[in-house]
């Protein structure tokens, strides 16, 4: 692939620190410059990401070296298709959250420090996706768990501090866990560059035991951002957050970036062959089944709205890590396009999440019964949404379904094919209560007079719901063909 230099992944980091600090210099009672100032800066932030994307769409990378240090090590960003499908992903929807949070956050204390911090994430998801090496990629890993912790205690209550403390110990754990797989690799192979097949696979006389010490460490490390249990605590308990919050750590930016770590090691620092020789796809499989099947069971459990749908992201997260371990063209397929499509479906069920509990009061599932006629397009949206990780056809969740279904399949693992059915089933039994008893029964909720929610809250959930319709219908023309690109890098 030819190398094209530019500066675009670096203003793409620099652009959202320089907005939130323009909006921490901004008044609080000036409510309108602030969230102008950043709908501004994620709008044009999104620009840059995606100018980059018909570079990437004619076979080219975009790459940038920045500083060099001793051993090889480099700061150093390199934009790839898999880069650039998270990062075109995150920044988009990076500007329906900031949107919503207008609505959300309104008339709310502090809102100079909530959009300082929410703005400023942005930067660190965007090092985190165009990183060219493991290096690059763990400094903006931990910058962003610096970034998202504010927003984490936002309410600064009690639970909310304990919450914190708890998503600091296992983040700044897994990044450790990084750190020292990153030292040992780099003894290796210095730089631990990024490479499509993975860097390791040319390497030859390396300890088995060392290179499996350096997988581990290294998959756990992002798999704590990636909610594998049982490294996964930390998320259900970040719940205390505000709503848009609890949608970017669940759908776009923190976990995120955590199964686009796990794909990196698998495909760009082991490579398929390495990973096959090394044996250890088995031991992380058991791992990744038991997050999907435990995360739905404990869902099914949740009779608090955020907590069953945090549950719901663990669960939906090992499908993505699960693709990548089948280690087949369709498996990667349909792991990389479950970023995209969990991204839209996840973000839109929070957003109803949100706003039912902001303008109803309402946090708990039995509380929902008759929702459908205060509420008809968020529910709608939210069964939208359901249905989509459910893996009902036309919305964008299926065509993951298939994708993994096709991969397990191909590689002759029946049992993977069992677990995503098992966990379609369970996903049904969750999610799917929840609409009937909205629309079909009887509640003391009564028909709105005018719109059902703050335009700034309903328009994004809208817009939303009807990209989960558009990119099922339309997938061979939008993602499918990115996705498969870079799966033909890799194998």
């Amino acid at each position: 692939m030819d190398a094209v230099i530019s500066y675009a992944p670096l203003w793409a980091v620099v652009l959202p620190i320089i907005g939130a600090l323009a909006i921490n210099r901004i008044p609080e009672e000036q409510v309108r410059i602030r969230n102008l100032t950043a709908v501004f800066t994620v709008g044009i932030n999104f620009l840059i990401v995606a100018s980059m994307l018909p570079l990437i769409l004619n076979g080219a990378v975009v790459e940038l070296k920045l500083l060099s240090f001793i051993g090889g090590l480099e700061l150093f960003f390199r934009v790839d298709q898999l880069g650039i499908i998270f990062g075109f992903t995150s920044s988009l929807l990076w500007i329906f959250a900031i949107v919503y949070s207008m609505g959300y956050m309104s008339r709310q204390p502090a809102q100079g420090r909530y959009f300082f911090f929410f703005v400023i994430s942005m930067s660190a998801t965007m090092g985190v996706a165009f990183a060219g090496n493991l290096f690059t990629m763990y400094i903006f890993f931990e910058y962003l768990t610096l970034c998202t912790y504010p927003l984490v205690i936002h309410s600064q209550s009690e639970e909310a501090t304990r919450s914190g403390i708890k998503y600091m110990v296992y983040c700044f754990g897994g990044g450790g866990l990084i750190l020292f797989s990153l030292i040992i690799l780099n003894g290796l192979v210095p730089g631990a560059t990024f490479v499509p097949g993975g860097i390791l696979e040319n390497v030859t006389g390396a300890s088995p035991v060392l290179l499996i010490i350096i997988f581990f460490m290294a998959i756990l490390g992002f798999g704590t951002k990636g909610a594998i249990m049982p490294l996964h605590s930390w998320l259900p308990a970040a719940m205390v957050a505000p709503a848009p919050v609890s949608a970017l750590l669940h759908a776009v930016a923190v976990v995120k970036s955590g199964v686009f770590g796990m794909t990196r090691v698998l495909y760009y620092i082991f490579g398929p062959e390495k990973t096959l020789e090394l044996g250890v796809v088995d031991y992380l499989a058991v791992l990744v089944a038991f997050s999907i099947l435990a995360g739905s069971i404990i869902a099914l459990r949740q009779k608090v709205l955020k907590l069953r749908l945090a549950y719901s992201t663990i669960s939906q997260l090992g499908y993505i890590t699960l693709g990548g371990l089948m280690l087949t063209p369709a498996g990667l397929t349909g792991g990389v396009i479950h970023i995209i499509n969990h991204a839209i479906l996840k973000i839109t069920l929070f957003f109803c999440a949100g706003t039912i509990i902001r303008l109803t009061g309402k946090t708990r599932v039995d509380e929902l019964h008759g929702l459908g006629k205060r509420m008809p397009i968020i529910m709608v949206a939210f069964a939208i949404s359901g249905l989509g990780l459910i893996g009902i056809i036309p919305i964008c969740g299926y065509l993951s379904k298939f994708y993994l279904l096709t991969g397990a399949l191909e590689g002759g693992r029946l049992i993977f094919a069992i677990l995503l059915l098992v966990s379609a089933m369970l996903n049904s039994m969750y999610y799917l209560p929840i609409v009937i008893n909205a629309f079909f029964k009887e509640g003391e909720f009564e028909k709105p007079k005018g719109f059902e929610a703050p335009l700034t809250m309903l328009v994004p959930i809208i817009i939303l719901a009807v990209m989960a319709v558009f990119f099922g219908l339309f997938a061979n023309q939008t993602t499918i063909p990115l996705v498969e690109n870079m799966v033909k890098t890799v194998f």
